[in-house]
């Protein structure tokens, strides 16, 4: 079972992560202005899981990677990956454990207590 990760970015903006039940990271969100926003993001992913749309690109230096798109707005964007099943692994990972994921906030500056 994979997991979201909600952290802070440098620049104090929010950002969510999907994680492999192993800790490799799938895919990333872009930036929020808050944290609330950050949450709905994550959200939209686990609710529609099934029905997002997954568009798959190859780099000009031959990575692929996929984008997770959902009523014409960009979710996420995976990480690069060696070969196209490597990308549909990926993707079926995302379909399989996102709704399911646990969620993880990571965003707070004072993580550990005294």
């Amino acid at each position: 079972m994979g997991a979201f990760v909600i952290s802070k970015r440098d620049n104090g903006k929010y950002k969510f992560e999907f994680t492999s039940r192993r800790g490799k990271t799938i895919f990333l969100s872009p930036s929020y202005e808050d944290k609330e926003a950050c949450e709905k993001g994550v959200g939209v992913v686990k609710i529609n899981a099934e029905n997002i749309g997954y568009l798959k690109f190859k780099t000009p230096s031959g990575k692929f990677f996929f984008k997770l798109v959902f009523e014409n707005e960009v979710l996420a964007i995976s990480r690069k990956y060696t070969t196209a099943l490597r990308v549909q692994k990926g993707i079926d990972e995302v379909v399989r454990s996102a709704s399911v994921a646990e969620l993880l906030d990571f965003s707070s500056d004072a993580i550990f207590l005294d």
